[in-house]
């Protein structure tokens, strides 16, 4: 009876039995699916990481040669740097030593001409002492007490060619002469000019003296006799010193009397003549105030 029970029973829940074996085999083909899929995966993505681990390497090493190549090539033109440098060095080393005693050369040499000139202006200065000394001498004697003769007359003093008082060179007039100038007292400086241009007027710094007349005149805007004064500069002393300063100084003193015209022939003059000089530019400046150009070759200016 138990056994009948027992293979009723199996037969009634075989065809469970079955059907659940059926999914479990397709689960398990499934599961066999995916682990093959799961190990192609891992297995291509271990090539790719194995590439580029080689390609890593491959750069690596290249950086690496390419590193040691610049290495070389910096050495070498360090090196080639150094010798070229070694090569110059001395030349030029020299250059610049005999430049630098050119140089001092030079410096000696316009020392000596600067101290020259200065002893040439103290000759020229002594020489119209000993002329003025020699015309003293040679003066007639003063007429005796009553017995005087009018200036001008035969065997009478010139007046114009007296020379200077005793006791005055031509070196301690110009001293003292430009020492008040300096000084602002105006009024002396100008009567000892005059008296050194009186006196001494073939000497170094006769041209000096009448041009700084001139500039005393300017000063005191007595603007005509200035002009005159200059003018005295540019015609009696036209290779002296002060040369540039009257041209410029006379176009000054013109545009101060209103004639303009006149004083831009001047400035126009001393930007021509003197170029790359204060004085140019100054003259330059004046010609833009007064709204002008200084112009291509102007013809020099009549000194007027």
């Amino acid at each position: 009876m138990s056994l009948s029970r027992t293979f009723i029973l199996f037969v009634a829940l075989a065809p469970l039995t079955f059907g659940a074996s059926k999914e479990i085999v397709e689960l398990q083909r499934d599961v066999a699916m995916l682990q093959d899929q799961v190990r192609n995966v891992q297995k291509s993505l271990d090539e790719k990481v194995t590439t580029i681990q080689t390609l890593v390497q491959q750069t690596l090493d290249s950086v690496n040669n390419t590193n040691r190549t610049m290495a070389v090539m910096q050495d070498r033109f360090n090196d080639a740097m150094k010798q070229q440098q070694a090569s110059v060095s001395a030349p030029v080393a020299t250059v610049g030593q005999k430049l630098d005693q050119m140089s001092e050369d030079f410096r000696a040499v316009r020392e000596s001409v600067l101290d020259m000139n200065t002893r040439m202006g103290k000759l020229d200065a002594k020489m119209a002492d000993l002329q003025n000394l020699i015309n003293t001498i040679k003066a007639p004697a003063p007429p005796p007490p009553g017995a005087t003769s009018p200036i001008g007359a035969p065997g009478a003093p010139d007046a114009a060619q007296a020379g200077p008082p005793p006791g005055l060179s031509a070196d301690a007039a110009y001293t003292n002469a430009y020492r008040d100038y300096l000084g602002g007292k105006y009024d002396l400086a100008m009567s000892e000019f005059t008296d050194y241009l009186k006196f001494f007027s073939n000497t170094q710094f006769a041209s000096n003296a009448q041009y700084y007349l001139g500039d005393l005149y300017y000063k005191k805007q007595d603007y005509t006799n200035a002009l005159q004064a200059f003018d005295n500069v540019l015609e009696r002393f036209p290779d002296g010193n002060k040369t540039a300063d009257a041209h410029y100084m006379k176009g000054m003193a013109l545009l101060q009397l209103d004639r303009k015209d006149s004083a831009a022939r001047e400035f126009r003059d001393v930007y021509t003549s003197y170029p790359d000089t204060d004085l140019a530019a100054k003259a330059k400046a004046r010609l833009k105030e007064l709204g002008l150009n200084v112009g291509t070759s102007p013809t020099r200016a009549k000194r007027r």
